[in-house]
């Protein structure tokens, strides 16, 4: 098992490189970059400046300035490539990335002028939050229905519970956080809960008790709309895994011997039925971390990773684009050799290190 988890540990460099030289490469034919959105904006502020002087945009304004049909100044050109560093070829460019990454040098935003690691690690406790929670709610909830289900395959219970999940699921997150906030966070009724933020303002002053309680009491709408579409799939795999471990002979051989049904389903079943459920738990909280907060954290004013993401998308704001993919990836990688540990800790009989 330690020399898989090395290979594994080895082939995630490779993995990255790939990853990022392929984004790298389709970012490149993408229109609208840095450097024509900082000449946009330009421009922009010229014409602005000409509505308000009430006078018409010379034809050639000096150096650096707006000359109207002819464009920008190919010299501010040149300066503004320079400051993007697109001066220099593409190759050269991705080889200093990879170099600067090699150390967590992310580099720094082109238009909020900070270092791409710090607003990272500024924005991750609001992912970290919403995935953490989510993910935690979902299996806490799924494992013992989808538990309760298979015992009960056929009845009442597990027909209203696989219709209650599943109109849980055909529900956007999207539309329930709205519905949330007009219902519990003063929309229209009752204002339980507070709208904005991931705490208070006043959060640094309170007790640490009441500090939890502050940051709990921000997290149940947010939360909320993340998990209700999520107990569908969960709690259906439990069922179908302890269902298919129901029907083994050493089940039949367990209650033959005088076993109690709690004594099968946990003491036998469970470690069996648990293996992909448990043991996808760190895919689970990669995905809801990365693909699921992002209007949740705009319906709710959290500033996410999410969020980050799609701004630095929208502005072609590269360094950001490329250092949040770089943690992403780099998280991803290392939660599935995480869960591929899980998997020999739920079973002990799994050996990936074993070849034939």
């Amino acid at each position: 098992m330690i020399a898989y988890l090395l290979r594994r540990l080895f082939l995630v460099i490779p993995t990255l490189v790939g990853i990022i030289a392929i984004n790298f490469a389709v970012i490149q034919l993408a229109p609208g970059g840095p450097v024509e959105q900082m000449i946009a904006r330009i421009k922009g502020e010229g014409a602005v400046l000409a509505g308000v002087t009430g006078q018409g945009m010379p034809e050639a304004a000096g150096p650096g300035l707006y000359r109207g049909e002819q464009g920008l100044d190919p010299h501010l050109i040149a300066q503004i490539r320079k400051m993007f560093g697109f001066d220099k070829p593409p190759l050269v460019r991705f080889l200093d990335m990879l170099r600067n990454y090699a150390t967590f040098h992310l580099g720094r935003s082109f238009f909020l002028d900070k270092p791409v690691l710090s607003l990272v690690l500024s924005r991750m406790p609001v992912s970290i939050s919403l995935g953490l929670w989510s993910t935690l709610l979902v299996y806490l909830v799924s494992i013992p229905l989808g538990i309760a289900k298979a015992v009960r395959d056929g009845s009442r219970f597990d027909i209203a519970s696989t219709a209650a999940v599943l109109l849980g699921y055909a529900v956007p997150g999207f539309l329930l956080a709205i519905l949330l906030i007009v219902l519990f966070a003063g929309g229209s009724f009752v204002q339980w809960f507070p709208l904005r933020g991931l705490v208070s303002a006043d959060w640094w002053s309170l007790p640490w008790p009441a500090r939890i309680a502050n940051y709990l009491w921000h997290m149940v709408l947010p939360v909320t709309a993340m998990t209700l579409g999520g107990f569908a799939s969960l709690t259906m795999l439990t069922k179908n895994c302890f269902l298919e471990e129901i029907g083994k002979q050493y089940v039949l051989t367990a209650r033959a011997k005088g076993a109690s049904e709690g004594r099968v389903l946990y003491g036998h079943v469970f470690r069996n039925a648990m293996l992909l459920v448990v043991a996808g738990f760190p895919q689970a909280f990669i995905g809801i971390l990365f693909t699921s907060a992002l209007l949740i954290e705009i319906i709710f004013s959290l500033n996410g990773l999410g969020l980050l993401g799609f701004e630095a998308a929208v502005q072609r704001d590269y360094p950001v684009m490329f250092g949040t993919l770089y943690i992403f990836t780099l998280l991803g990688l290392v939660l599935q050799i995480i869960g591929d540990f899980l998997y020999t800790v739920v079973d002990p009989r799994i050996d990936f290190g074993v070849r034939r």
